[in-house]
């Protein structure tokens, strides 16, 4: 888990206004074109993972979910398994966090892509990246007879700011 720095940083900061508007608007299309629903609780899943733009973890979502009570567990872990299953966010299991997915299915494409994430050990600052050996494992996993699911890779050290610090 990243220690807090004492130097500062450039990272690009979440969606908010008419980015966050269009995000949000193309997810409800693109539901709406597979048959889904993006539900209000999916949705406003989605448009908290969009506005922090960093990993977040599920209790933190639950906490910030609303201006009243706190979202209950259910609610956010089923949204969260939604969005992950329709390619709008990842899990990121060596920080146990979530993250909106800014790499959007193609047409006609049916499952979520490839993603390796780069993340910071001081800073945790997480940036998505498209992982060249994809193409090449799901090939691998085809030739020894599986059906790839998912592929997610993470990288761990030191973004460009905390090496410079």
């Amino acid at each position: 888990m990243a220690q807090p720095c004492d130097h500062d940083h450039n990272h690009p900061a979440g969606l908010h206004g008419a980015a966050l508007s269009q995000e949000l608007a193309a997810a409800e299309t693109r539901c709406a074109s597979r048959g889904q629903r993006l539900t209000p609780p999916r949705r406003r899943t989605l448009e908290m993972l969009l506005q922090a733009g960093q990993p977040v973890k599920a209790y933190d979502l639950m906490a910030a979910y609303d201006a009243g009570a706190p979202a209950k567990p259910p609610t956010v872990y089923r949204a969260l398994d939604f969005l992950e299953r329709e390619g709008f966010a990842h899990r990121i299991e060596s920080l146990n966090a979530f993250v909106a997915c800014r790499h959007p299915l193609a047409e006609g494409e049916n499952s979520p892509h490839a993603a390796a994430f780069l993340i910071c050990d001081c800073c945790g600052a997480t940036r998505e990246v498209e992982p060249s050996v994809g193409p090449a494992l799901a090939e691998q996993a085809r030739d020894s007879g599986y059906g790839l699911t998912s592929l997610t890779i993470e990288a761990h050290g030191l973004c460009a700011d905390c090496r410079a610090a």
